[in-house]
């Protein structure tokens, strides 16, 4: 943890898209039923709510406001909106936005496991995830999330700035001094138009092994061809 520091409100009052790069190189660490884990954050991306920046963002949940599922986004900027992914695994977001402006977050895509190897290789062999290398660990969203043992709904909201301990869980978000590189491009696996270079809104670290792959979202290749054609406006 050298070199970190913890992360303020302050810290995440801006757009997502432009506090997402900030969080790279940092590192989340949860104690979950007294067993601690600190995953170092190698790729994220960033969701902007009904209202927020210049740019609609059709591939956030917020997109269409408030709802009892994003509740947590249009809180207070720094706790952690966990919502559930395909009925299986619980993805981690950081909430983030301008003073007074609510509805963003940011996903955890992808991290190192950096503390507390061993109970995360044991939540992730417990939700039947293969961990055949220290990479698989937290490599993806729906991993990173279980290896950090946060579960929705009962960690849904969490404050990773005060960390306030909820449901047996304690959550805290470090910052890193910037990283020399980041790497941008469209979000993986986001449907339309959200999903293309028109929202060149996921940000890693480059080279790193715990990085996804990219991979189109439901007609978003063909939401990207149609642009091409347009051409420049």
């Amino acid at each position: 943890m050298s070199g970190l520091r913890p992360a303020t409100r302050a810290d995440l009052r801006a757009l997502p898209v432009e506090v997402a790069p900030r969080l790279l190189g940092g590192v989340l660490q949860t104690t979950v039923a007294g067993e601690r884990v600190a995953v170092r954050i190698t790729e994220v991306e960033a969701y902007h709510g009904l209202g927020m920046g210049p740019v609609a963002d059709p591939g956030s949940h917020a997109r269409m406001g408030a709802t009892p599922r994003n509740a947590t986004m249009w809180g207070e900027a720094g706790h952690l909106y966990v919502y559930l992914s395909h009925g299986i695994h619980s993805c981690v977001n950081v909430v983030a936005g301008p003073e007074g402006v609510a509805g963003g977050g940011i996903l955890l895509r992808a991290g190192e496991v950096i503390e507390g190897t061993d109970a995360a290789t044991a939540r992730r062999l417990q939700r039947r995830g293969a961990v055949r290398t220290p990479r698989d660990l937290a490599a993806g969203p729906g991993r990173l999330g279980d290896a950090l043992g946060l579960q929705h709904p009962i960690h849904d909201g969490i404050d990773a700035i005060d960390g306030v301990e909820q449901a047996g869980a304690v959550a805290r978000l470090f910052l890193a001094p910037p990283v020399t590189e980041v790497a941008t491009g469209p979000r993986v696996g986001v449907a339309g138009v959200a999903g293309t270079e028109a929202f060149p809104w996921r940000f890693w670290i480059p080279g790193d092994a715990t990085v996804s792959a990219f991979r189109w979202g439901r007609g978003a290749r063909e939401a990207a061809a149609e642009e091409a054609a347009r051409g420049p406006c």
